[in-house]
């Protein structure tokens, strides 16, 4: 029996960009998304895909989803992590009963996932390339990045080969790995660093470059790494980020160079901004703070490693998204005296 399309579930930065390579390569597809226009402009015009690293246009196959209909072997879940409890409400019903769902998110969210839907059918995926929705079918495409895939109890099986490949298809250097919790944990610590660029309107580049913001980077990296160590899982590195020189002992000197890695990293792309940014002051609306940071907070509590300034980090954000504070450089302070004091 033929394999059904690969049923994306959020069209958006992560989904859309996966949805129109594999669409251009011949490979079924149908995207799911909430927004109606977007949804329309996708299977009408096509999503145009811009951007230094190409520019195109693809029309995809696509759904709202209360159009959706039949069972699929592989749904790609690519929403906001805040999301993905509704998500999987809705998504559930389609999945065929040896099917399984690949989070495409930044988070935890496979551990949601494994809860809804079962262990056996969830499958992780690590993605940090740079993307942007721009508005119905348009999406920017800043700079290409990791993109790892594993299954969630550290086997390798021939459907996690054939994702594998088909990733490679989007990403040539995708990586298939025993240890993708390793990867997102590492992506929590630079996520937590990523949230705070996201507290003023410099650029990641200017952030992580600046040396009186360092000691912000610094601690979120070491609070992040005190948890996974805790916790019994070895964290992996990537595009600069390497988490052994966050780990609990590790040279300050060693954190440092990292942080301006990770800066150099961000200097070429045309994503200046992270998509938190992006949610914050361009789009009005709420971040992934709490499911993809504020869970570190929780998780640590549980081991005994105290998490101050992700506990500040996630307090900030939440003032941003209720207006009491500003997106700016005095609200970062709040976070740097906080991690001074630490």
């Amino acid at each position: 029996m033929a394999e059904t399309p690969i049923l994306i579930w959020g069209a958006g930065a992560i989904g859309g960009t996966l949805g129109a390579y594999w669409a251009r390569a011949g490979m079924p597809v149908v995207l799911v998304d909430q927004v109606a226009d977007h949804v329309e402009a996708c299977r009408s015009r096509g999503l145009h895909i811009s951007g230094p690293i190409e520019d195109f246009t693809q029309v995809v196959p696509a759904l709202t989803p209360d159009q959706v209909t039949g069972r699929f072997d592989i749904i790609v879940l690519a929403v906001k992590a805040q999301a993905t409890e509704a998500a999987l409400q809705q998504l559930s019903p389609h999945l065929s009963a040896n099917g399984y769902v690949l989070s495409a998110q930044n988070g935890l969210n496979e551990l949601t996932i494994a809860d809804a839907v079962g262990k056996e059918r969830t499958m992780g995926c690590f993605v940090n390339f740079g993307a942007d929705w721009h508005g119905p079918g348009e999406i920017l495409f800043g700079n290409r990045a990791a993109v790892v895939v594993g299954e969630i109890d550290g086997s390798v099986r021939d459907r996690t080969k054939a994702m594998h490949e088909r990733l490679m298809v989007f990403e040539p250097a995708a990586v298939l790995t025993d240890n993708i919790w390793g990867y997102l944990w590492g992506k929590l610590a630079y996520g937590a660093m990523l949230f705070a660029t996201a507290l003023n309107n410099d650029s990641m580049a200017e952030n992580l470059a600046d040396p009186r913001r360092t000691v912000v980077f610094e601690q979120l990296g070491r609070e992040v790494m005190a948890v996974a160590k805790a916790r019994g899982v070895v964290p992996v590195g990537f595009n600069g980020f390497d988490p052994e020189l966050f780990a609990p002992g590790a040279s300050e000197a060693g954190a440092r160079a990292s942080i301006a890695a990770l800066a150099e990293f961000n200097r070429h792309t045309a994503k200046t901004h992270s998509g938190i940014w992006r949610d914050l002051a361009v789009r009005k609306r709420r971040t992934e703070i709490d499911p993809q940071i504020g869970v570190i907070a929780r998780l640590g509590a549980e081991v005994g490693v105290d998490t101050p300034a992700i506990a500040k980090l996630v307090e900030l954000i939440h003032a941003i998204e209720d207006g009491s504070k500003p997106m700016a450089m005095t609200t970062f302070q709040e976070l740097i005296d906080t991690c001074r004091s630490t």
